[in-house]
C-alpha cells in the first residue's frame, strides 16, 4: 500500500566530487503535498545499478522507493455552448446555469476564465458552468443584450436572474451565484 509523503529528502552536492554513499552534502526537505505517493522502486541486485548519476557527475546511492504523482482531483472543464445547443443545456437545464459571454481576442475574458474554472469545480453537482463565444453565436449575444464581454448570466429555471459584467473577483461572482442556489 502507498504511503503519503511527509517530505522528500532530496540530496544536492556542492561540488563535483562524489558525496559519501548515505551522507549527501545538503538536504532540501519539500512540504507536504497531498497527491505525491511513494512506491518502491523495481530492485536489481546488480551493483551498477546501486548508483545513479549526480547532478554534478558524481554517483549518489540509489533510494529504494520512487516519487509518483496520483492526481487527486479531477479538471472541470467549462463546455462551450452553440445555437443549436442553448436550448437544452442552458434554458431546459434543472440546476442553475453560469454562462460566460466571452470572445478570443478579448484580454478581461482570458483573465476571468480560470475564475470560471475554479467555480465550476467548486460548485459540481450544484451549478452547471458554460461558455458562448460571442464570435461564433452572436445571435444569443444579440437576444440577452450582450454589449460588453466578458458578462456572464446565472440563469435558473430557463429565465435570466443576474449578470455580472467585467473580469470580477471570484467573491463577486460567488455571491451572486449563492443567492439562486
Amino acid at each position: 500500500m502507498a504511503t503519503i509523503v511527509d517530505s522528500l529528502a532530496i540530496p544536492r552536492s556542492h561540488s563535483s566530487a562524489s558525496p559519501i554513499p548515505g551522507r549527501p552534502d545538503t538536504v532540501v526537505r519539500l512540504p507536504l503535498a497531498l497527491g505525491l505517493r511513494l512506491r518502491p522502486s523495481p530492485s536489481s541486485t546488480s551493483s551498477l545499478r546501486a548508483f545513479t548519476r549526480g547532478p554534478f557527475g558524481g554517483s549518489v546511492p540509489r533510494r529504494g522507493y520512487n516519487v509518483v504523482c496520483e492526481a487527486q482531483d479531477t479538471a472541470v472543464e467549462v463546455a462551450a455552448v452553440t445555437d443549436a445547443t442553448w436550448q437544452s443545456l442552458v434554458l431546459d437545464a434543472e440546476l442553475p446555469v453560469l454562462v460566460e459571454f466571452w470572445a478570443p481576442w478579448c484580454g478581461p475574458c482570458r483573465m476571468i476564465t480560470p475564475v470560471i474554472d475554479e467555480l465550476a469545480k467548486d460548485y459540481a453537482g450544484k451549478l452547471k458552468c458554460y461558455k458562448v463565444n460571442t464570435d461564433e453565436s452572436p445571435s444569443i449575444a444579440t437576444q440577452y443584450g450582450i454589449r460588453s464581454i466578458p458578462t456572464v448570466i446565472i440563469f435558473k429555471s430557463g429565465e435570466k436572474k443576474d449578470t455580472v459584467i467585467g473580469a470580477v473577483p471570484k467573491s463577486t461572482l460567488t455571491s451572486s451565484i449563492d443567492k439562486f442556489l
